[in-house]
């Protein structure tokens, strides 16, 4: 399952059609358009539908999702989009599809009418299987099987790499120094390009104001001209932010270049350079690196998995790399980049890959591999004893003193037992707050205090004015401070609804004297 929940756009979509996403894009100059494909293979588009870029045959804008009828099927390996905007993809079978606003022919069809479903681009690429696809603003560059780029589109800076400065209005081998050289991997910033050869050189052309091409100067490159400061470093990845470059090593390094307005290069300042500039990540090494031609923000990930962030985040200026709770560098652009657009197309492998915590929950309670059950009220729960004794000291301690492969428990009801056992395999509790008080009793009798807490939260959520006193008893049985201080404040600001149920009528004779009492201090019985 692809998590999407942090793009606002896929807010309105209900859960079962979440659950059958597998990739997504998120486009639009306020992140208000998506493009997703399910497990099917059918490819969806919702949002405002600007200059016709969802791909459905008209402008009109849609909050329910409508299907591509053109895509379905085709698996989709490679998706980018243009400012203008733009949409192109690559297909598992090498085919390149673009639709969207063509003014400057980014849409490679050699004419300048807008295209309102994807179209196959055809010419010079026929013969070609198409991998990987990036756009600039109003460019586009494709790369092929063979390692070799084709570009086309708007061309005023010299972005399509033809060594001119006129538009490209079909794709177009980019040669001079990339000729008879293997590309591996490609990618745009608004008005320049990149290329990563396989032997780790870099290549750049295009746009070159900032110093985005990493040359040491400023000109305008109208064909591809090699990052010669990086000699002798082997480049694996590159990814472009608007007008910055990032490049990662094959030794997990991260190299910066380019603007640095709102400190996307991570240099600790806010100066730009021409050239490349190795970042100090203070940390292991990186295994990717995260920018998108419609931002200044920078993300990239470390061999364990931390996700670091730098740039503008959230129109703040963060000047060097900052460790985020992230778990994918994604997430920093659902999260902090202007607009939330995705930087590339989110993924996830077609094989139902499990985390571990999913794969635990998987296991609670199913018989096939367990080692030890438990017979709670004649009901079996079937767990695993490893597990047991990493998660709680309470069953480490009797299972180094038991074998036995069933245990029988008295003390609790089932349906408490087993809402304790699925704790140790969720971290989640889930109980109804009446219910919640027999765990409460659980917890505090196994000293697990997050637990307790946990518990006590749930209890918290679910009083009314009918069980207030039933949990209120509960809180002080248990010694739940925290708990019965909110109950108790609870009941005496629902003081006469309260007194007139069936429980405060069965209240334990001390339990009523201390409350009248705490009441009457707090001034609940005054006029």
């Amino acid at each position: 399952m692809l998590d999407v929940g942090k793009w606002p756009v896929f807010a309105l979509l209900p859960p079962e059609e979440l659950r059958l996403i597998r990739q997504a894009c998120v486009f639009g100059s306020a992140a208000n358009e998506a493009l997703y494909v399910t497990v099917n293979d059918e490819v969806f588009a919702l949002g405002t539908n600007c200059s016709g870029c969802l791909g459905l045959g008209d402008l009109q804008s849609t909050i329910e999702p409508r299907r591509i009828d053109v895509l379905c099927g085709k698996k989709i390996v490679s998706l980018s989009y243009g400012t203008g905007p733009h949409v192109v993809i690559a297909t598992s079978d090498g085919e390149v599809f673009a639709w969207g606003h063509n003014g400057y022919s980014q849409l490679g069809n050699g004419t300048t009418n807008h295209g309102l479903t994807p179209a196959l681009v055809s010419t010079n690429l026929l013969s070609k299987r198409v991998t990987e696809v990036a756009c600039g603003s109003h460019h586009s560059i494709a790369l092929t099987t063979d390692g070799e780029v084709y570009a086309w589109g708007y061309n005023n800076s010299g972005q399509v790499g033809s060594g001119s400065t006129a538009n490209q209005p079909t794709p177009r081998r980019v040669s001079s120094c990339l000729q008879n050289k293997v590309v591996v991997n490609i990618a745009c910033g608004q008005l320049c390009s990149m290329a990563v050869l396989d032997n780790g050189e870099i290549y750049g052309w295009g746009y070159n104001c900032n110093g985005q091409l990493g040359l040491g100067n400023n000109g305008n490159q109208q064909t591809p001209c090699r990052i010669a400061a990086l000699q002798g470093v082997n480049i694996v990845q590159v990814s472009c932010g608007y007008a910055h470059t990032l490049a990662l090593t094959d030794e997990g390094f991260v190299y910066a270049w380019g603007a640095n307005s709102y400190g996307q290069l991570g240099t600790g300042n806010k100066s730009n350079q021409a050239l490349p500039t190795l970042i100090n990540t203070d940390k292991e090494r990186m295994v990717e690196v995260a920018a998108c031609h419609t931002s200044h923000t920078s993300a990239a990930k470390t061999q364990s998995g931390q996700v670091l962030m730098w740039g503008q985040c959230r129109g703040q200026a963060v000047a060097s790399p900052h460790l985020t709770h992230f778990s994918t560098t994604d997430d920093v652009f659902a999260c902090f980049a202007t607009p939330a657009v995705t930087w590339h197309l989110l993924s996830v492998d077609g094989d139902d890959y499990l985390t571990v915590a999913q794969s635990l929950k998987k296991e609670f309670d199913s018989p096939e591999i367990s080692d030890l059950k438990f017979l709670v009220d004649g009901k079996c729960i079937h767990v695993h004893k490893a597990l047991l004794k990493i998660r709680c000291e309470h069953f480490r301690a009797l299972l180094n003193e038991t074998d036995e492969d069933t245990i029988e428990i008295h003390q609790f009801s089932y349906l408490v037992y087993r809402a304790f056992l699925e704790y140790l395999y969720t971290d989640t509790i889930n109980l109804p707050p009446e219910d919640a008080i027999g765990l409460l009793d659980l917890a505090t009798f196994y000293r697990e205090t997050r637990l307790k807490r946990l518990c006590q939260e749930t209890i918290k959520r679910g009083i009314s004015e009918e069980n207030a006193i039933t949990l209120l008893s509960a809180a002080v049985k248990y010694e739940a401070r925290d708990l019965e201080e909110f109950c108790f404040k609870f009941c005496v600001n629902h003081l006469t609804a309260v007194t007139q149920t069936q429980a405060f009528a069965d209240m334990d004779h001390d339990l009523l004297k201390n409350f009248i009492s705490k009441a009457s201090r707090y001034g609940a019985f005054k006029n």
